[in-house]
């Protein structure tokens, strides 16, 4: 199987002492999409800027395509090219007067040509269904509004990997349903996607491969579906099941559904049609 990320016995001590990563193992799989689940302070933002070369490694190595990070200036250009990260809190990484402005950092730091800077703006703000508001201040922008600028403007690099560190944080729900329907139409690009998230039912219902952390370990990885064989490592990383899974077993036991061993419906739509037959 072909890996596309990988933390190899990754650890990070931080100046004041506290420890970020210990010992954390874990591959992504290309095309794939995943979500390190944990509680606060698990690991997963020190993983992800890991990933994207913000932060380096105290003990072991990141992987890409095989090969150990280059923290050199070029290596660096190479792989922020290919390895985008939208940070939690919009506003750390917003810093132009316009939408469109903000968007074209990226391009026009790879040294492209007016047009193409041009072209790739449009198809990026398209992307995250933001060209109406392409002449808008940034600081008009609604929360949700701010975090599709931020996808945008990563998403203009035209990167392999998309890193997005809680992104579901400070959306209401309507925004998170869309910002969902956002993220499945950018995995059907086949662009591979890492999130991080403390909600074990998002990660249920989105993600092909879950892995699990809490201290700065990974404690299991493992695909979505099979979560519910998992218990124990969800148990000792303070997660429970999903409620989709603990419905379904009510469900079973109370003999209105047949537990006949397949994986438990990952939706309520799924759980509605397993009812049905």
């Amino acid at each position: 199987m072909s890996l596309l990320l990988e933390a190899c016995a990754l650890s990070h001590v931080y100046a004041d002492g506290s420890i970020g990563l210990d010992g954390c193992s874990l591959a992504v799989r290309p095309g794939s999409r995943n979500a390190l689940l944990g509680s606060n302070g698990s690991g997963k933002t020190t993983l992800l800027q890991h990933f994207n070369a913000l932060l380096r490694p105290t003990g072991g190595a990141v992987r890409f395509s095989g090969q150990p990070l280059d923290y050199g200036r070029s290596g660096l250009n190479a792989l922020r090219r290919q390895v985008g990260l939208v940070f939690q809190n919009p506003d750390r990484q917003l810093f132009s007067a316009s939408v469109t402005e903000d968007v074209s950092f990226g391009p026009l730091n790879l040294g492209l040509d007016e047009a193409a800077v041009r072209t790739r703006v449009a198809e990026a703000l398209a992307a995250v269904g933001m060209s109406e508001l392409a002449d808008k201040p940034v600081h008009h922008l609604s929360f949700g509004q701010k975090k599709r600028v931020c996808i945008a403007g990563v998403l203009a690099m035209q990167p392999d990997v998309l890193l997005l560190d809680e992104p579901m944080a400070g959306l209401d729900a309507a925004m998170q349903v869309e910002l969902q329907s956002l993220l499945d139409a950018l995995a059907a690009r086949g662009i591979t996607i890492v999130l991080s998230t403390h909600d074990v039912d998002f990660a249920y219902r989105w993600a092909d491969d879950i892995h699990l952390l809490a201290a700065g370990c990974c404690l299991a990885s493992f695909a979505a579906a099979d979560l519910t064989q998992h218990a124990g490592a969800l148990a000792a990383a303070g997660q429970p099941l999903p409620a989709m899974a603990q419905l379904h077993r009510a469900l079973a036991t109370r003999g209105l559904l047949d537990e006949d061993g397949d994986s438990p419906p990952r939706s309520l739509d799924a759980l509605l049609a397993r009812l049905n037959t």
